[in-house]
Parts: structure tokens; sequence; C-alpha cells
């Protein structure tokens, strides 16, 4: 039996925020501290009904932006990491009707009354439509507060009484118009935590081996994801290289960052860990320079199974771009399980018989037979599995 949704609350509420009004060529804006549950509270409506099809401001850009199901779980597992954060704003807007500013009290003030009335004409959980950060609010549902953190705050912009030209010029600018953050930048910042976590770990195993000479990634990974001027075979992005060893780390990155932090032990890994996570062991026990001399010892038999594919600095060979290291990252597991136990040292000459096995020659790496994109790289990785027999 479906129900119909009450049009107005049976009761006057009244929320009141701490906020500063700041001038801005579109209007004035009131920038506030508001609560994890307040902010539900005038916001849960649009999140909850309303972005599972389309909101108004969406629907005026003629666009579609629904609700990311995952994105709100990682949210809510996120917001209780011991340094969880939103430095960003979210931003909402008010109709003139249900907002106003307090230049008394310095408050932003929202209500389900009309100002002048005392039976309430609308529902709170309507009072302010999202512009941005429906995700980050939808996140805070999960938020448990506990006797270390009772709080969590969150910036929030208040337009009041915005109509929805200006409102979806607001949404155009912040969504569609601002730069990402490069991923290999995010993953380099890392360098600069002051605790382990596997990001840190393939962090400076990436900058290690781009700088040894001896090793086969020697001036060949990107850096923030930009080549340097005087480097010019730089091929892999700082995010890819990352991207094809943290999977061997963790199962869950930012949980075992949020571990470390809090002082707490990492489980030991089991065995069922073991068969994916071959370096495990190794991270848990801290042993990252053995994490890092046993990727480079695979890439090294690699570089000298087929030297001339290696060092090949034009176009049309694949091996050590972007598609090639994928699909050699992607089966580093399985070949080093087929030569040691998780955890052991190994060295090139171990991983060598297994490239042997391989009938491929240096030129037929090229891009006509391994074409650029997933295809190429997974017609590699099949070919691979084939001729060194890795089926689990």
């Amino acid at each position: 039996m479906q129900t119909t949704l009450p049009l107005a609350d049976q009761d006057k509420i009244e929320r009141r925020f701490k906020a500063l009004k700041v001038r801005q060529p579109i209007g004035d804006i009131y920038i506030a501290s508001v609560d994890y549950r307040p902010i539900q509270e005038i916001t849960f409506f649009d999140v909850r009904r309303r972005l599972q099809e389309q909101r108004d401001v969406e629907q005026y850009l003629g666009i579609q932006r629904p609700l990311n199901d995952r994105r709100v779980t990682e949210l809510q597992k996120y917001v209780n990491y011991i340094d969880a954060t939103f430095p960003g704003t979210i931003i909402v807007s008010v109709e003139n009707d249900y907002g106003a500013y307090d230049e008394a009290t310095g408050e932003i003030v929202v209500s389900n009354t009309r100002w002048g009335e005392d039976k309430p004409t609308q529902m709170l959980r309507q009072i302010a439509r999202v512009i941005d950060g429906q995700h980050r609010i939808a996140g805070l549902e999960g938020f448990v507060p506990t006797a270390e953190r009772q709080n969590f705050d969150v910036m929030v912009a208040f337009f009041v009484g915005s109509d929805i030209s200006d409102q979806a010029y607001v949404f155009a600018t912040v969504n569609l118009e601002q730069t990402k953050v490069n991923k290999s930048l995010a993953y380099d910042l890392f360098s600069l935590a002051k605790s382990r976590s596997p990001f840190k770990t393939c962090h400076n195993i990436a900058v290690a081996l781009d700088q040894l000479p001896t090793s086969p990634f020697y001036q060949k990974i990107k850096r923030l994801g930009t080549s340097g001027d005087e480097r010019g075979e730089e091929t892999l992005t700082q995010a890819t290289f990352v991207n094809g060893l943290i999977v061997y780390l963790s199962r869950d990155p930012k949980l075992d960052r949020d571990l470390i932090i809090r002082n707490h032990p990492l489980p030991q890994p089991s065995a069922d860990d073991l068969r994916k996570l071959v370096f495990r062991g190794l991270f848990v026990k801290g042993d990252d320079v053995l994490i890092g001399k046993v990727y480079e010892e695979y890439f090294q038999a690699v570089k000298e199974r087929w030297p001339e594919a290696w060092a090949y600095s034009g176009t049309g060979i694949m091996l050590w771009r972007t598609n090639g290291y994928r699909a050699l990252s992607s089966i580093f597991g399985r070949v080093y399980k087929s030569v040691a136990k998780p955890g052991q040292a190994v060295t090139r000459m171990d991983f060598s018989p297994m490239f042997n096995r391989v009938k491929l020659n240096w030129q037929d790496f090229n891009t006509d037979r391994f074409k650029p994109g997933s295809s190429g790289e997974g017609e590699l990785r099949r070919l691979l599995v084939t001729e060194m027999t890795l089926f689990d």
C-alpha cells in the first residue's frame, strides 16, 4: 500500500546557525558551521527522494547526476575514520519564505513555517535544496559518535531566495568547471604523512625505483602525473604504478591507514588473504624494502627477457607503457606464488624461467597486435597466463 507523504510538519520548527555574511557578485552567501544532524534534518528529503531521480537544478541544466550508492557507502565508512574530514563547503538553497539572516544575532534562520505565520506550511526536511554536497550529507548518516569524537560539523553555504537559474549556475560552476585533483599528485602527497599506510609504501617504492639508476623504472615514472621537461621517456604515471602494486598489500588501504594512525595492530593475514595479497605479510611486518625489492626484481626479469622492447623509446611498442605494465602487474601475484611463498625474497633469476616460457619476441609487443586501451592489455594478460600456465 502506497502512503502519501505529509505536506507539512505538525509543529513549528526553527533552526538557527551562527553564520558569516559573504558578499559576492552573485549576491549574499551565508557561511555556517552545521552539525551532522541538523544538516540531515533540513536536506534529508532532497537527498533520499529527489536525487534518486533528478533534482530541479539538474532538470534545468538537462543533465543527470543520481545519488551514487557505492560512493555513499564508502563515505559512510570514511566518516568514522580518526582523521575524517570534509573541508569543502556544502552548498544549499533556501527560499525567502523559509530562510533569513538575523543581523542582530549573526545567525542564518530556517523554519518550516512562513515568516509571520504560526502554522507549518512545509516539511523541515524540504527546506534546503542541495546544490552541491549530497553525497557528503548522505555519508554522514553513517557517522557514529564516540567518547573521542562527539561532533562532525560541516561548512555550509546558504543561498537565500536564489532562483533556479542562479542555482543552476552555481551547480555548473562547482561541478562542471572545477579541475579534478590529479591522482598521481594525491599519491605523491602521502609522502608528507607521518604514519605508514599502503599508499605511502607504494609511493615510496615508486619514487625509489624511478630514481635508482639500476632500476627497470629509472626515469620512467611521471611524478605528479606529468612528464619532466628533461626526461623524455616517462611513460607511466605514478598513479598507474601505485594502483598496480597496492592490490598486493591491502584489501582496504584507507582502513589500514586508520588502524595505524590509531596505533591499532594490523591483523595478521590469513592463508586466504595471502592467495591474493602476496605482500600483506611483509606490509604488516613493516618490511617495505623487501616489497620494493621483489617487485623490482620481477620487472628486471621482464627487462632482461625483452631488453630491446624495454629500451625502445619510439612509438608502437607497448611493453613498458601503461598497457604493458598493467598486464604484467595484474599477473605478478600468480607469477610470484609460482616461484616462492608470499613474503619470501626472490631475484630476477627466480622469475626468469617463467618469462622464458613466453614465445614472444620483442617486436611482437607492437600496438597492432596489442591495441591501445583495455583490449590490448587484456590480450597480453591472457597470452602471458596461457604460456606461463598460471591458471589457478
